[in-house]
């Protein structure tokens, strides 16, 4: 035989039912930042490389995933490589993919 609930504990299974349901919809809203890694990508640097191998370049700046600006180049072939971004070398390459 069931028991009716007192009003003190559907008071509380309602309060729980709707904090799961915002904390459901606050996952899916639009515009939400989405971070998928919560560190740092680059663990060694390169101080630069051959402008003519590089396909694209991605500059992130320093966030809550990482307190350091970081710099990922895409190679023709593929591969992702970090480079220094207070490497001069670095610097120009990041100036001349700025101004193509």
């Amino acid at each position: 035989m069931a028991r009716a609930a007192t009003p003190a504990a559907a008071r509380l299974l309602r309060a729980a039912l709707l904090l799961l349901v915002l904390v459901a919809a606050g996952r899916r809203a639009a515009g939400a930042p989405v971070v998928t890694e919560l560190r740092c990508r680059c663990l060694q640097t390169l101080q630069g490389i051959h402008l003519k191998n590089i396909q694209s370049l991605k500059v992130t700046p320093p966030g809550p995933h990482c307190g350091q600006t970081e710099v990922v180049a895409t190679l023709k072939t593929g591969q992702e490589v970090c480079l220094n971004p207070e490497a001069p070398m670095v610097k120009k390459i990041i100036n001349k993919m700025l101004n193509k």
